[in-house]
């Protein structure tokens, strides 16, 4: 078969360079998904007689395991959400990215339903990279070099930002005399909630709490509470009641 003539319909072998967690969970999504899997391999091992190859390492490991996979199948790609196309070119065939917008904390996380940010140094590695999410059940989109960076950071900013965001929940919930824990278990429903509303409304609207109406007797009760039991987090929350503010004068004027 033309290597770009690989089917995602088909039997399909896919090499995965990586052991950590997202290699070892798309390993297991791919088996799930009927794909035959070498590995995960570990950093400086070559996968052989695979249809691709899917660099799962830190993005400053990208270009060393390319050259380690040089010519070894007719696609290579990488997971990075931020890492540009360019950094496969030692591989020396058509490379491709695949990122899933996914959090992945365990191995066992699921894909299905989520989105993949992909792209194709050719036509054929961009197909691939998309029939291959989709054979995950994720909804490919197409992202590009020069757009690489805001999108990687969106992410980040939402997943990686909220987990810092409830540590200091959880900091400041200590104060009223409750374990860590069980702050953590309390407020896990009202995170739930908030993120379900954001998606169904949009920030503006799903926006609620003392700053939205504009009660700053409360927010000043808040902020002395902050400085009282976590100082170190009294200019977080100064500079998030700020954007908050900015955030509730747009629902405001809409």
């Amino acid at each position: 078969m033309n290597p770009h003539q690989t089917s995602l319909n088909g039997p399909l072998r896919v090499g995965i360079v990586g052991p950590g967690r997202v290699g070892t969970a798309l390993a297991r999504a791919l088996r799930d998904a009927g794909v035959a899997v070498e590995g995960p391999l570990g950093r400086g091992e070559r996968p052989a007689g695979c249809d691709a190859i899917l660099l799962c390492v830190p993005d400053g490991e990208i270009a060393a395991a390319a050259e380690v996979v040089t010519a070894s199948a007719p696609f290579v790609g990488h997971t990075s959400g931020a890492t540009p196309l360019s950094m496969l070119a030692h591989a020396g065939v058509a490379a491709f990215g695949l990122h899933p917008l996914q959090t992945v904390a365990h191995p066992g996380v699921r894909f299905e339903g989520v989105g993949a940010a992909v792209a194709g140094s050719t036509p054929e590695a961009l197909a691939f990279a998309s029939g291959l999410a989709q054979r995950l059940g994720m909804t490919p989109f197409e992202i590009d070099d020069e757009g690489r960076a805001a999108y990687h950071t969106a992410a980040s900013v939402a997943s990686n930002f909220l987990v810092t965001l409830q540590a200091a929940a959880e900091t400041i919930g200590t104060g009223a005399g409750l374990g860590r824990e069980e702050v953590r278990a309390l407020l896990a429903p009202l995170v739930r909630e908030t993120v379900e509303n954001i998606a169904e409304l949009g920030p503006e609207e799903a926006l609620t709490g003392p700053v939205a109406r504009g009660d700053d007797a409360t927010v000043a009760i808040q902020r002395a509470a902050v400085r009282k039991v976590a100082p170190e987090l009294l200019e977080l929350f100064d500079e998030l009641v700020r954007r908050t503010r900015e955030l509730a004068a747009q629902r405001a004027t809409a």
